[in-house]
């Protein structure tokens, strides 16, 4: 009795390779560059002060919360930063500085025509409840006292953060109705027309027809169609002479 021949056991199935969306196999290295992510550019703010060790302190302070700083050095240095175009939308300047003070640059800032106001936040060692008043009516937004404490600027930075975010808002929201209005176009007046044809003449003495005027002129558009007495008047009286002259 003739013995059956063993089946050779199949190959083990080959192991699945890792997924991975930046391996190329048709590249020499077998990689390809991870795709390009969105670059959120970090939010602007100026500093205005004349005293090198608060100047460094702020500088270092806003950068480690992640802003791109302007420095400046004095009143007039901080009015030339905030008179460009792509000037910051939040300033934080000491009040006494040679040059234009504080509340003279908030003055000259408010006088702007923004449509995004720059927040403006007065550094000062002044802590009288007059000297305050005095400061935000010059056009400060807020204000902190000297030396300021870290964890205080950072909550007031932070209401000046959420104040611009809805002014962004509104401005974006405004700069929509504009658009829409902007279509938007309205008869107004008194409009010659003709008493026979309804003809309408333009202000360059054309006539139209009425249906070309009001659509040129307004958002309205026709679509035409026959009216019972038009039917009655009209229609039926020709398609009988039509029939009778067949």
């Amino acid at each position: 009795m003739s013995e059956t021949p063993a089946v050779p056991a199949p190959p083990p199935p080959p192991y699945p390779a890792p997924v991975c969306e930046h391996v190329s196999r048709g590249s020499i290295s077998g990689t390809v560059p991870p795709p390009g992510r969105r670059v959120v550019a970090a939010p602007r703010a100026l500093i205005a002060e004349d005293d090198p060790v608060s100047r460094t302190l702020l500088d270092h302070t806003l950068r480690g919360w992640g802003y791109d700083v302007v420095v400046t050095r004095d009143g007039n240095e901080a009015w030339a930063a905030l008179l460009a175009e792509d000037a910051p939308n939040l300033a934080i300047l000491d009040w006494m500085m040679p040059g234009l003070e504080g509340p003279e640059v908030c003055r000259r800032v408010r006088a702007l025509a923004q449509p995004i106001p720059t927040y403006v936040i007065l550094l000062t060692a002044r802590g009288q409840s007059d000297d305050i008043v005095a400061g935000l009516e010059s056009g400060a937004d807020d204000y902190v006292t000297k030396p300021f404490d870290r964890q205080e600027l950072r909550s007031r930075i932070r209401v000046g953060e959420r104040v611009l975010a809805l002014q962004r808002g509104l401005a974006d929201r405004v700069r929509d109705l504009e658009a829409v209005l902007g279509q938007v176009k309205e008869l107004k007046g008194l409009l010659p027309i003709c008493s026979y044809c309804k003809a309408v003449r333009d202000d360059q003495n054309y006539w139209h027809r009425v249906e070309t005027y009001i659509t040129a002129h307004s958002a309205a558009r026709f679509s035409h169609g026959i009216c019972p007495g038009c039917w009655k008047g009209v229609v039926e009286p020709e398609l009988a002479s039509i029939e009778a002259s067949t």
